[in-house]
């Protein structure tokens, strides 16, 4: 698997498009378009339609709330006007501010959307954990002075995994209709001076990984013991919680699909863990309901998703 290939920019690509962009959220109130603040969509959507010379909306995989990073935030939309691979990724990146570029585009069926088909999220939360702090890393990890234990950490956050009502890490202006997630899978791995939060599921309530993060580390400082977690999650009472860890360590790494649609696969972001070694969708979905039915078997009840991470 390459990092490089050709653009082509001689074959026009017509109808629905999908599209990977990655931004850093520090100057953005989040992906989702607003009236009174900056937002990632806003900028997207005016490049794009500078390049097609006509207004583009786009749909997204799943909103990133004000701060939070994405190195593989999956969009479609349906081009006004027909232009070549090269013209869609080197136009849009042109007419982009520096802390937003598209990775790819890709040509799919008009029935696919980067929201209803996607059939996971993944996120990283990276901690820098060290005396000092940060000066080269300072806007994409959260640093944590006080040492921690991520064996521990990663012990307590083992009974997150699975179908649970997440109401003890949701935020209070939560709109999801419902507490319900699915977590395929949730890692705390330490490389060096990271501690890495890897987690996997559905969908993410808002604030639901940060509130997850901001616990994990009072589990890893020793101010709570390794039951902390699953204690807070039976009394479903975000009162009861700990502090939401910052934005800036959130990163949006993957959003998957079926491979029927044959969207690129890329390594797993940021960039700073490539040392790990994984790329998308290399690890096996849980066989659950969700997932099934977007997997074209349908069932009686689908699951619900919304909100931010």
């Amino acid at each position: 698997m390459t990092l490089f290939h050709r653009l082509d920019e001689h074959q026009p690509l017509s109808g629905r498009l999908a599209m990977a962009v990655e931004y850093d959220g520090t100057a953005y109130c989040g992906w989702q378009r607003l009236k009174h603040a900056a937002s990632v969509q806003a900028s997207l959507e005016a490049s794009l339609s500078r390049v097609a010379a006509a207004p583009v909306k786009v749909l997204c995989s799943g909103r990133t709330d004000s701060g939070v990073h994405a190195t593989r935030q999956v969009i479609h939309f349906d081009p006004p006007s027909p232009r070549s691979e090269k013209a869609w990724v080197y136009g849009v990146n042109a007419n982009l501010p520096r802390d937003i570029a598209v990775r790819w585009v890709a040509p799919v069926p008009d029935d696919f959307h980067a929201r209803f088909k996607a059939l996971a999220r993944r996120y990283r939360y990276v901690l820098l954990n060290q005396p000092s702090r940060p000066v080269m890393e300072r806007a994409n990890v959260t640093w944590c002075r006080d040492p921690l234990d991520a064996e521990a950490m990663h012990r307590a956050a083992q009974s997150l995994v699975g179908e649970h009502d997440f109401s003890s890490f949701r935020a209070a202006g939560c709109q999801s209709k419902t507490p319900w997630r699915h977590l395929h899978f949730i890692e705390v791995h330490r490389h060096g001076p990271l501690v890495v939060i890897d987690v996997q599921g559905n969908a993410f309530l808002h604030h639901m990984i940060r509130n997850i993060a901001g616990a994990l580390v009072a589990v890893g400082r020793g101010e709570q013991g390794e039951d902390y977690i699953a204690r807070l999650l039976a009394l479903r009472d975000r009162t009861q919680g700990d502090v939401t860890a910052p934005a800036c360590g959130l990163h949006f790494v993957d959003s998957l699909y079926d491979e029927c649609w044959g969207l690129p696969s890329e390594p797993l972001g940021p960039n700073l863990l490539a040392f790990l070694g994984e790329w998308t969708g290399e690890r096996p979905l849980p066989d659950c309901p969700m997932v099934e039915f977007r997997r074209g078997r349908p069932l009686a009840e689908t699951v619900e998703e919304g909100g931010d991470a």
